[in-house]
Protein backbone atom coordinates (compact mmCIF):
# COMPACT_ATOMS: atom_id res chain seq x y z
CA UNK A 1 0.00 0.00 0.00
CA UNK A 2 0.98 3.33 -1.03
CA UNK A 3 1.36 6.69 1.06
CA UNK A 4 -1.20 8.74 -0.97
CA UNK A 5 -1.80 12.27 -1.23
CA UNK A 6 -3.76 15.03 0.75
CA UNK A 7 -5.95 15.30 -1.83
CA UNK A 8 -9.78 14.27 -1.79
CA UNK A 9 -8.18 11.77 0.97
CA UNK A 10 -11.45 9.69 1.28
CA UNK A 11 -11.39 8.74 -2.51
CA UNK A 12 -7.60 7.87 -2.83
CA UNK A 13 -8.09 5.94 0.32
CA UNK A 14 -11.42 4.32 -0.78
CA UNK A 15 -9.28 3.68 -4.04
CA UNK A 16 -6.54 2.30 -2.27
CA UNK A 17 -8.48 -0.27 -0.05
CA UNK A 18 -10.19 -1.54 -3.21
CA UNK A 19 -6.52 -2.14 -4.49
CA UNK A 20 -6.04 -3.82 -1.45
CA UNK A 21 -8.25 -6.35 -1.65
CA UNK A 22 -7.66 -7.52 -5.38
CA UNK A 23 -3.91 -7.55 -4.83
CA UNK A 24 -4.30 -9.32 -2.01
CA UNK A 25 -7.11 -11.90 -3.71
CA UNK A 26 -9.11 -11.37 -1.06
CA UNK A 27 -12.88 -12.68 -0.58
CA UNK A 28 -15.84 -12.17 0.80
CA UNK A 29 -15.63 -12.47 4.52
CA UNK A 30 -12.04 -11.94 4.54
CA UNK A 31 -10.29 -9.54 7.28
CA UNK A 32 -9.04 -6.46 6.36
CA UNK A 33 -6.26 -4.69 8.35
CA UNK A 34 -7.56 -1.71 10.67
CA UNK A 35 -8.57 1.63 10.50
CA UNK A 36 -5.56 2.39 12.46
CA UNK A 37 -3.01 0.17 10.39
CA UNK A 38 -4.77 1.44 7.12
CA UNK A 39 -4.39 4.69 8.43
CA UNK A 40 -0.77 4.13 9.42
CA UNK A 41 0.35 3.04 6.09
CA UNK A 42 -1.59 5.69 4.18
CA UNK A 43 0.00 8.20 5.93
CA UNK A 44 -3.87 9.82 6.57
CA UNK A 45 -5.74 10.17 9.62
CA UNK A 46 -7.87 7.94 11.09
CA UNK A 47 -10.83 10.15 10.15
CA UNK A 48 -9.88 10.17 6.27
CA UNK A 49 -9.90 5.99 6.83
CA UNK A 50 -13.27 5.94 8.32
CA UNK A 51 -14.81 8.12 6.01
CA UNK A 52 -13.38 6.12 3.11
CA UNK A 53 -14.75 2.98 4.54
CA UNK A 54 -18.08 4.37 5.20
CA UNK A 55 -18.36 4.97 1.64
CA UNK A 56 -17.40 1.61 0.82
CA UNK A 57 -19.54 -0.20 2.87
CA UNK A 58 -22.52 1.61 1.99
CA UNK A 59 -21.84 -0.23 -1.19
CA UNK A 60 -21.29 -3.73 0.01
CA UNK A 61 -18.05 -3.62 -0.33
CA UNK A 62 -16.51 -3.89 3.69
CA UNK A 63 -18.36 -5.04 6.16
CA UNK A 64 -17.60 -3.57 9.42
CA UNK A 65 -19.05 -5.89 12.87
CA UNK A 66 -18.05 -5.34 16.71
CA UNK A 67 -15.40 -7.98 17.91
CA UNK A 68 -14.95 -8.52 13.82
CA UNK A 69 -13.58 -5.79 12.47
CA UNK A 70 -13.46 -5.11 8.74
CA UNK A 71 -13.85 -7.93 6.33
CA UNK A 72 -14.61 -7.60 2.61
CA UNK A 73 -18.11 -8.12 2.19
CA UNK A 74 -20.35 -8.86 -0.84
CA UNK A 75 -21.36 -5.99 -3.25
CA UNK A 76 -24.91 -4.99 -3.16
CA UNK A 77 -25.76 -4.59 -6.91
CA UNK A 78 -29.42 -3.18 -6.34
CA UNK A 79 -27.60 -0.59 -4.88
CA UNK A 80 -25.18 -0.29 -7.45
CA UNK A 81 -27.51 0.07 -10.06
CA UNK A 82 -29.66 2.64 -8.53
CA UNK A 83 -26.84 5.00 -8.06
CA UNK A 84 -25.55 4.37 -12.04
CA UNK A 85 -29.04 4.79 -13.49
CA UNK A 86 -29.09 8.23 -11.03
CA UNK A 87 -25.92 9.11 -12.67
CA UNK A 88 -26.90 8.82 -16.63
CA UNK A 89 -30.31 10.54 -15.70
CA UNK A 90 -28.67 13.31 -14.04
CA UNK A 91 -25.28 13.68 -16.80
CA UNK A 92 -26.60 15.22 -20.18
CA UNK A 93 -25.15 12.19 -22.13
CA UNK A 94 -25.12 12.85 -26.22
CA UNK A 95 -28.13 10.50 -27.58
CA UNK A 96 -25.56 8.53 -29.82
CA UNK A 97 -23.42 7.91 -26.73
CA UNK A 98 -26.55 6.45 -25.43
CA UNK A 99 -27.50 4.61 -28.13
CA UNK A 100 -24.03 3.16 -28.62
CA UNK A 101 -23.98 2.27 -25.27
CA UNK A 102 -27.02 0.09 -25.91
CA UNK A 103 -26.11 -1.68 -28.43
CA UNK A 104 -23.02 -2.49 -27.03
CA UNK A 105 -24.34 -3.92 -23.66
CA UNK A 106 -27.17 -5.93 -25.24
CA UNK A 107 -25.65 -7.07 -28.25
CA UNK A 108 -22.73 -8.29 -26.05
CA UNK A 109 -25.10 -9.78 -23.92
CA UNK A 110 -26.80 -11.88 -26.41
CA UNK A 111 -24.03 -15.45 -26.43
CA UNK A 112 -25.00 -15.52 -22.81
CA UNK A 113 -28.97 -15.44 -23.33
CA UNK A 114 -28.59 -18.61 -25.87
CA UNK A 115 -26.41 -19.96 -23.21
CA UNK A 116 -28.84 -19.86 -20.30
CA UNK A 117 -31.59 -20.45 -22.70
CA UNK A 118 -30.72 -23.46 -23.77
CA UNK A 119 -30.69 -24.52 -20.09
CA UNK A 120 -34.23 -23.05 -19.26
CA UNK A 121 -36.47 -22.81 -21.91
CA UNK A 122 -38.84 -20.66 -19.62
CA UNK A 123 -36.75 -17.53 -20.67
CA UNK A 124 -37.59 -17.83 -24.21
CA UNK A 125 -41.34 -18.13 -22.76
CA UNK A 126 -41.02 -15.21 -20.89
CA UNK A 127 -39.70 -13.38 -23.50
CA UNK A 128 -42.50 -14.55 -26.03
CA UNK A 129 -45.33 -13.72 -23.73
CA UNK A 130 -43.81 -9.75 -23.37
CA UNK A 131 -43.43 -9.82 -27.32
CA UNK A 132 -46.98 -11.38 -27.26
CA UNK A 133 -48.37 -8.57 -24.38
CA UNK A 134 -46.87 -6.19 -26.71
CA UNK A 135 -48.84 -7.28 -29.88
CA UNK A 136 -51.73 -7.11 -28.19
CA UNK A 137 -51.49 -3.65 -26.70
CA UNK A 138 -52.77 -0.64 -28.41
CA UNK A 139 -51.66 2.22 -26.35
CA UNK A 140 -48.69 3.78 -26.88
CA UNK A 141 -47.49 4.55 -23.72
CA UNK A 142 -48.01 0.97 -22.36
CA UNK A 143 -46.35 -0.55 -25.25
CA UNK A 144 -43.11 1.76 -24.34
CA UNK A 145 -43.08 0.15 -21.09
CA UNK A 146 -43.56 -3.33 -22.39
CA UNK A 147 -40.76 -2.89 -24.33
CA UNK A 148 -38.87 -1.96 -21.98
CA UNK A 149 -39.85 -4.86 -19.55
CA UNK A 150 -39.16 -7.16 -23.04
CA UNK A 151 -35.24 -5.54 -23.29
CA UNK A 152 -34.54 -5.84 -19.08
CA UNK A 153 -35.87 -9.30 -19.38
CA UNK A 154 -33.19 -9.79 -22.35
CA UNK A 155 -30.47 -8.42 -20.17
CA UNK A 156 -31.47 -10.22 -17.15
CA UNK A 157 -31.68 -13.56 -19.00
CA UNK A 158 -27.97 -13.64 -19.80
CA UNK A 159 -27.39 -14.22 -16.28
CA UNK A 160 -24.64 -11.90 -15.92
CA UNK A 161 -25.69 -10.13 -12.26
CA UNK A 162 -23.41 -7.41 -13.00
CA UNK A 163 -25.12 -6.20 -16.30
CA UNK A 164 -28.48 -5.52 -13.42
CA UNK A 165 -26.40 -2.30 -12.65
CA UNK A 166 -27.18 -1.49 -16.30
CA UNK A 167 -30.45 -2.04 -16.45
CA UNK A 168 -31.49 1.63 -15.79
CA UNK A 169 -29.76 2.86 -18.64
CA UNK A 170 -32.83 1.18 -20.59
CA UNK A 171 -34.86 4.00 -18.81
CA UNK A 172 -32.65 6.56 -19.62
CA UNK A 173 -32.93 5.84 -22.93
CA UNK A 174 -36.69 5.51 -23.41
CA UNK A 175 -37.30 8.58 -22.01
CA UNK A 176 -34.59 9.90 -23.88
CA UNK A 177 -36.02 8.35 -27.19
CA UNK A 178 -39.58 8.50 -26.64
CA UNK A 179 -40.58 11.26 -29.14
CA UNK A 180 -38.84 8.53 -32.24
CA UNK A 181 -40.83 5.67 -29.69
CA UNK A 182 -44.17 7.60 -30.19
CA UNK A 183 -43.65 7.30 -34.02
CA UNK A 184 -42.11 4.51 -34.27
CA UNK A 185 -43.84 1.58 -36.96
CA UNK A 186 -44.55 -0.86 -33.85
CA UNK A 187 -45.73 -3.39 -36.00
CA UNK A 188 -42.22 -3.83 -37.64
CA UNK A 189 -40.72 -3.91 -33.88
CA UNK A 190 -42.96 -6.59 -32.82
CA UNK A 191 -41.74 -8.51 -35.90
CA UNK A 192 -37.86 -7.88 -34.92
CA UNK A 193 -38.62 -8.81 -31.95
CA UNK A 194 -39.71 -12.62 -32.45
CA UNK A 195 -37.25 -13.22 -35.26
CA UNK A 196 -34.87 -12.16 -32.10
CA UNK A 197 -36.16 -14.89 -29.48
CA UNK A 198 -36.67 -17.60 -32.14
CA UNK A 199 -33.50 -16.96 -33.50
CA UNK A 200 -31.65 -17.38 -29.63
CA UNK A 201 -34.07 -20.15 -29.28
CA UNK A 202 -32.39 -21.95 -31.96
CA UNK A 203 -28.86 -20.79 -31.42
CA UNK A 204 -28.48 -18.72 -34.34
CA UNK A 205 -26.11 -15.83 -32.66
CA UNK A 206 -24.99 -14.22 -36.00
CA UNK A 207 -28.71 -13.95 -36.85
CA UNK A 208 -29.86 -12.33 -33.15
CA UNK A 209 -26.99 -10.17 -33.31
CA UNK A 210 -27.85 -8.67 -36.64
CA UNK A 211 -31.38 -8.27 -35.69
CA UNK A 212 -31.05 -6.26 -32.44
CA UNK A 213 -28.43 -4.12 -34.30
CA UNK A 214 -30.65 -3.18 -36.67
CA UNK A 215 -33.80 -2.55 -34.10
CA UNK A 216 -31.40 -0.36 -32.35
CA UNK A 217 -30.39 1.36 -35.53
CA UNK A 218 -33.37 2.68 -36.17
CA UNK A 219 -32.95 5.48 -33.32
CA UNK A 220 -29.54 6.50 -35.01
CA UNK A 221 -31.66 7.44 -38.07
CA UNK A 222 -33.82 9.48 -35.91
CA UNK A 223 -30.90 11.55 -34.51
Amino acid sequence: MKIVKRQKLNEVVALQIKRHILDQGLRPGDRLPTEQEMADRFGVSRMSVREATKALGFLGIICAAPRRGLTVGEVDMGRISEYVGFHLAINDYPKLALLETRIVIEVGALPHVIRQMEADPAIYTRLNDLNQRLRECKNCEDRIELDIAFHRELLEASGLTPLVAFNDLLQIFFNRFRQSLLEAAWEEGIQSHQKLIDALRDGKLDTAANLLRQQLGYHRAML
